[in-house]
């Protein structure tokens, strides 16, 4: 019975060591980090990775959601780093996330600072072509942009001071003396002509006051000369309307007068043709009275054999 019970224990024990064994071997070969992490890649180019090593931290509002499994130089981009973190799986990365390394002031232990995408956005969990892994993009931290803003106001502050310098150089010195002096002169001439100035001042202001005048009167005037024409266009439209009445008499005695006129003529027409004929008429009488007083002798003897018609004789 006892020889039994020492039988047990030790398949127990050697059961227990087989399953130890077991699970070291699955999180020697990485199964356990693949159940319970998700794996991204960064790439660090314009951030200083110092501080930062394998273990480091990788946050997410402050909170430790991760860790920095490792890193190697990128073949891919120019003098960048790419560093693959293993993260929670149950902390939700959203497409549009960014990270940037964030450093520790009095230790230097740097760690990787996730700031995640649009929350209704799509999870960031599709490696891109030619990648293993998703792939963050490098954002950049308020420390970062505030080192930038110090840079440009160094930039800004230099550009100043050679505009400060090329501003108070010797010849512009001597420039704005010159100045100063003619300034000073100036002044004095004001001051010495101080009467006349005011003279004159009190001169523009009468004018401007008699110019005020003036054009109150010209505005009156206008106001007066609108009036004026506005009566002689209502007389212009009266006249108007008359003369087309005037206009629509005189079109229709014209229309008369040709009525009348072509009247006439018709009628003058036909005691011109009657006239014409009649004194046809009397023109072929005076012919042959003419032909017959042209021989004065057929008149007094009458008329010779040769001229008798057929039929005629003499008396």
């Amino acid at each position: 019975m006892e020889t039994e019970s020492r039988y047990t224990l030790v398949g127990a024990l050697v059961l227990a060591v087989v399953a130890l064994l077991t699970l070291a071997i699955i999180w020697l070969t990485g199964a356990a980090d693949t159940i319970a992490y998700q794996t991204y890649t960064i790439y660090f180019k314009d951030q200083s990775l110092d501080g930062l090593g394998v273990g480091s931290a990788v946050k997410m509002r402050g909170i430790k959601i991760g860790v920095v499994d490792g890193y190697r130089f990128s073949s891919k981009e120019e003098e960048a780093v790419a560093v693959t973190t293993r993260i929670d799986e149950g902390v939700p990365v959203h497409i549009g996330a960014t990270a940037f390394i964030k450093r520790n002031l009095v230790t230097g232990i740097a760690a990787v600072e996730i700031t995640n995408g649009p929350t209704d956005g799509p999870l960031l969990n599709t490696a891109p072509a030619g990648e293993r892994y998703p792939v963050i993009a490098e954002g950049s931290s308020d420390i970062d942009k505030v080192a930038t803003a110090l840079s440009r106001l160094a930039v800004n502050g230099a550009q100043v001071l050679d505009k400060m310098n090329t501003l108070l150089s010797d010849e512009n010195q001597r420039a704005i003396s010159e100045t100063l002096d003619h300034l000073n002169e100036l002044s004095g001439h004001l001051a010495a002509n101080k009467q006349n100035i005011e003279t004159a001042v009190r001169e523009i202001s009468d004018a401007a006051e008699e110019f005020r005048q003036a054009s109150a009167s010209i505005g009156q005037a206008a106001t007066r000369t609108e009036g004026t024409i506005a009566s002689v266009g209502r007389n212009a439209d009266v006249a108007l309307k008359e003369t087309t009445a005037a206009i629509d008499r005189l079109q229709r005695d014209a229309s008369l007068i040709s009525e009348r006129v072509q009247q006439l003529s018709e009628t003058g027409t036909l005691e011109m043709t009657s006239v014409s004929r009649d004194v046809r008429t009397s023109a072929d009488v005076l012919t042959t009275a003419g032909k017959r007083l042209s021989n004065p002798r057929a008149i007094l003897f009458g008329p010779d054999k040769k001229q008798l018609g057929p039929g005629e004789k003499l008396p």
